[in-house]
């Protein structure tokens, strides 16, 4: 089985590196030390599919774009209208708490072990406000950090990845995507960079039909797999 020769490893960092759910859970309690936790969870599930909603019709035409920072600030008025709650200072405060996301256990420590070997790149649908504010508060180590805001676009669209492409100077195949989300490194591919699946609690899961270069159970077992150079799970599907 060949050899996977990368010159720089981009990730995802919203769900594969940082655990946002449980950051915007962090967010809701504040708002309403009251709520139990079904109605935390029905006010997660709101405020996510209004930021899908609307990166979709941004992507789709339907809607001229606008930072990640509006669609968090729509999402939390539209969360404490949910909840009762008309306190300008408190739905701010719950709109910054979509950039206080904490990392996975073994973020911190599998990025500094990769960043040993690979110039390492995030790509991310963040504002380059929030994806600072995200880097900082997680402690992310990055050599470059690179928002989707500079394409006035979101992921999936192909000009996001490119943005990396341009950065690394290298040709795509020289690039390894990771990310948790299928829907994300399948669009890679698309424009042929290589990539890796990284099994989280949140995210999107391959399909039988899906085939990544590589599947991880983490970012240590990611670092394990680039230093044997990649073959362990190669083309596999479906992990």
């Amino acid at each position: 089985m060949s050899q996977l020769e990368i010159d720089a490893v981009v990730f995802d960092v919203l769900g594969t590196l940082v655990d946002e759910p449980t950051g915007v859970r962090t967010g809701l309690r504040e708002l309403d030390p009251s709520l139990d936790d079904p109605s935390v969870e029905r006010l997660l599930s709101l405020w996510q599919q209004h930021i899908e909603r609307e990166q979709r019709r941004i992507l789709d035409g339907g809607r001229p774009y606008v930072t990640s920072d509006a669609l968090g600030q729509e999402a939390a008025r539209l969360v404490a209208d949910a909840a009762g709650i008309d306190n300008p200072a408190a739905v701010a405060a719950l709109a910054r708490s979509g950039r206080r996301l904490p990392p996975w256990p073994d973020t911190v420590t599998g990025l500094a072990r990769l960043a040993e070997r690979h110039p390492l790149i995030g790509l991310s649908n963040a504002s380059r406000t929030a994806l600072l504010e995200v880097n900082a508060h997680a402690g992310l180590r990055w050599h470059q950090a690179l928002s989707a805001e500079d394409t006035r676009t979101y992921k999936p669209d192909p000009a996001v990845y490119q943005l990396a492409v341009t950065v690394s100077g290298r040709p795509p195949e020289r690039l390894l995507m990771v990310a948790t989300h299928a829907w994300d490194l399948r669009a890679a591919q698309t424009l042929g960079l290589r990539t890796a699946y990284v099994t989280r609690p949140v995210g999107d899961p391959p399909t039988a039909a899906d085939r990544f270069d590589l599947y991880a159970d983490g970012l240590d077992d990611l670092a394990d797999q680039l230093d044997q150079g990649g073959p362990a799970r190669l083309a596999r599907s479906n992990p």
